[in-house]
């Protein structure tokens, strides 16, 4: 041997720090559930029932003007709206709800209803509510106000609650609300690192800052384990880029440029992705409800195909097309994943020689269909041969 094991060993031991770093930074996937879209309802419009509501709209809007999902789909989709119409909820007092002078009222209202959500059993798999930009003093306290109220009115911190931050553009923005919600908390008597929050990516700077640097890294250091996702905003963003109203769409490419760099900057960080929404909405006679369904339908595909697994939706009826693509999209891959992952698990020879990453991916894809009700965990076993714990164990193995 030409190196000996002293003379490497001195060599490298200064990577042990960088190592430590990397792990510390890049610590894989968060693991668990993602919803599969995020409905936005303002503020002023929440109601005792607004989840099972949605539902029956969206119900109502498939029967009345038809969708071409052909049965099985059509079943699936009619009885997701049924038991679980909305995944992910967000009460608006942002760019949806304007500023009235009943937010104070309205924070506390639509706190008490998230609160009897729970205690009725119908509340989201997660829910929360975005609070207005620190753009300015006047909106920062207005925002901070609308928090403190409804954090107040809660009493309990619910499962699966998130706040959205709009409007970043500066690392600094991210850790004073880091900071002010370490106050809230301990005030509220809550556990620490408790109130979690998503960054809306809507702004240049939050891609690019002022030093022609990537922002996004800065923001999810700033914000810690307290940053769960990154929420991209397409018309706040398009419209920042220049771009007329007629190009401000989800499909432009400079939202795909935004999309990448959010894929980048939160690769391995255990930070979640959520695409934006189509101002489309599904209103009107049937050609023109029509129309905006094949628009969404078509855009939540294209997210899903870009590693962009939820959503913005704007409107109950947008309910039809997210879960018929999302459904379409998980049961026409779910045979050819589990094959080449039962393939991968038996290290069976094959005509697709998969690396780990892939055997990771292909198990995070199953199990996100499950979770969404895309496929049954029976079906997933029977077409592996794999349980969904073992799946979860592929899953977990990060590679970074």
């Amino acid at each position: 041997m030409i190196l000996d094991g002293s003379t490497v060993a001195s060599i490298t031991a200064r990577l042990s720090e960088v190592d430590r770093q990397r792990a510390a930074r890049f610590p894989g996937g968060r693991g668990g559930r993602q919803p599969v879209h995020t409905c936005y309802v303002p503020a002023d419009k929440v109601g005792p029932h607004t989840p099972s509501d949605w539902g029956e709209q969206a119900l109502a809007a498939l029967a009345e003007h038809g969708f071409d999902l052909g049965h099985d789909l059509k079943e699936r989709v009619k009885a997701k709206l049924r038991t679980e119409p909305v995944e992910d909820l967000r009460i608006d007092f942002e760019d949806g709800y304007g500023a009235p002078s009943t937010e104070d009222a309205d924070a506390a209202r639509a706190a008490g209803h998230l609160a009897r959500w729970h205690a009725e059993g119908i509340a989201p798999f997660s829910s929360g509510l975005r609070i207005k930009s620190f753009d300015t003093p006047a909106l920062l306290e207005r925002g901070l106000r609308t928090l403190d109220i409804f954090l107040a009115t809660l009493g309990d911190l619910p499962p699966g609650f998130v706040i959205t931050f709009p409007k970043v553009t500066a690392a600094e923005q991210v850790s004073v609300f880091a900071e002010l919600l370490d106050v809230l908390e301990e005030r509220l008597g809550w556990p620490s690192g408790s109130l979690k929050f998503e960054i809306q990516v809507e702004t240049t700077q939050s891609i690019v800052d002022v030093d022609g640097r990537l922002a996004i890294p800065r923001f999810i250091a700033a914000g810690g384990s307290r940053v769960t996702g990154l929420h991209f905003g397409t018309y706040d963003y398009t419209a920042a880029c220049g771009l007329g109203a007629g190009q401000q769409r989800l499909d432009h490419h400079a939202c795909d440029f935004a999309r990448h760099v959010m894929q980048v900057s939160a690769a391995g960080t255990g930070v979640r992705l959520s695409d934006g929404s189509s101002n489309v909405l599904p209103v009107g006679d049937t050609s023109s409800v029509l129309r905006a369904w094949q628009v969404h339908y078509g855009l939540v595909r294209r997210s899903l195909e870009h590693g962009f697994f939820q959503g913005w939706d704007m409107h109950p009826a947008q309910l039809v097309t997210r879960y018929a693509a999302v459904y379409a999209y998980y049961r026409e891959s779910l045979a050819g994943d589990a094959q080449r992952l039962a393939a991968y698990a038996t290290r069976a020879e094959g005509g697709i020689l998969d690396e780990p990453a892939t055997a990771q991916a292909l198990s995070a894809s199953l199990l996100r269909a499950v979770d969404c009700g895309a496929a049954t965990a029976e079906e997933v076993t029977q077409a592996t041969g794999l349980q969904l714990d073992d799946l979860r164990g592929y899953h977990r193995r990060a590679v970074v």
